[in-house]
């Protein structure tokens, strides 16, 4: 299926600092990819560059193995690149629905809004991630919801967009156990429509548990790119974290 985005020998600075240093990655098609390192490694200054917040200074972007000059944030989302921060972006007093649609309604010619086929859609996407509760459906305040339930939304959300590669932003953070398990479940089903994850954390366990390969990130270069097969543990990707932050 090829990549969705790949980084090659990316560099951006600011000012005498460099923040990534010949950064290399892919993410392919249907794959979870894990993202990982220290605070001060580089994570947000790459996931910047993937959204197009930033413009790389050096280094080769491409789009499903086509170059792209000029990178912005535009390009980015019409080229399906869809972020869910920490802090979801969403308002917890309004419905599911309205925050799937906020700003992106559906509306008829003289702009009053579809709102049955917007609950319609809602409730399809919800139950498409893995929404299972009857208690739940489109008209449900958001306010009501669990945190991993929220990062849901956020996520349909997302695919609403055409999101073929949605960033999650530790998605996990603060979450309970039970918590955590709705977010894999979600992030599960993503990759079962052939979309791609790349998870960010700082829990190693849960990173090595959802993805499929992991990238890991040290003072703004990639150290490591690892399949599942090639680290057999939790422990042991946090002992090769640990040894190359020593060595690097």
């Amino acid at each position: 299926m090829g990549n969705i985005i790949e980084l090659k020998n990316v560099t951006k600075k600011f000012g005498g600092i460099t923040a990534l240093n010949k950064a290399s990655l892919h993410v392919g098609a249907g794959e979870i990819v894990g993202l990982i390192g220290d605070n001060g490694a580089g994570k947000s200054t790459l996931i910047k560059t993937l959204v197009g917040v930033y413009s790389p200074d050096e280094g080769e972007i491409l789009i499903r193995d086509r170059k792209v000059s000029s990178w912005t944030a535009l390009k980015a989302r019409e080229a399906g690149i869809e972020t869910v921060f920490q802090d979801r972006a969403l308002c917890p007093q309004q419905s599911i629905v309205w925050n799937i649609f906020m700003g992106k309604e559906l509306t008829y010619p003289f702009g009053f809004v579809r709102e049955k086929e917007q609950i319609n859609e809602a409730n399809r996407l919800i139950r498409e991630i893995g929404f299972t509760s009857k208690l739940i459906n489109a008209d449900s305040p958001v306010g009501n919801l669990s945190g991993g339930e929220r990062q849901g939304v956020a996520i349909a959300r997302a695919i609403y967009n055409n999101a073929e590669l949605i960033i999650l932003d530790e998605p996990t953070n603060a979450l309970s156990l039970n918590e955590t398990q709705k977010v894999f479940d979600f992030v599960k089903n993503v990759k079962k429509s052939n979309r791609s994850v790349l998870f960010i954390g700082h829990n190693i366990y849960h990173v090595y548990d959802i993805s499929d390969r992991f990238v890991v990130l040290d003072r703004g270069e990639v150290v490591h790119q690892l399949t599942k097969n090639d680290v057999a543990s939790p422990e042991e990707l946090m002992k090769i974290m640990r040894d190359t932050i020593v060595q690097h």
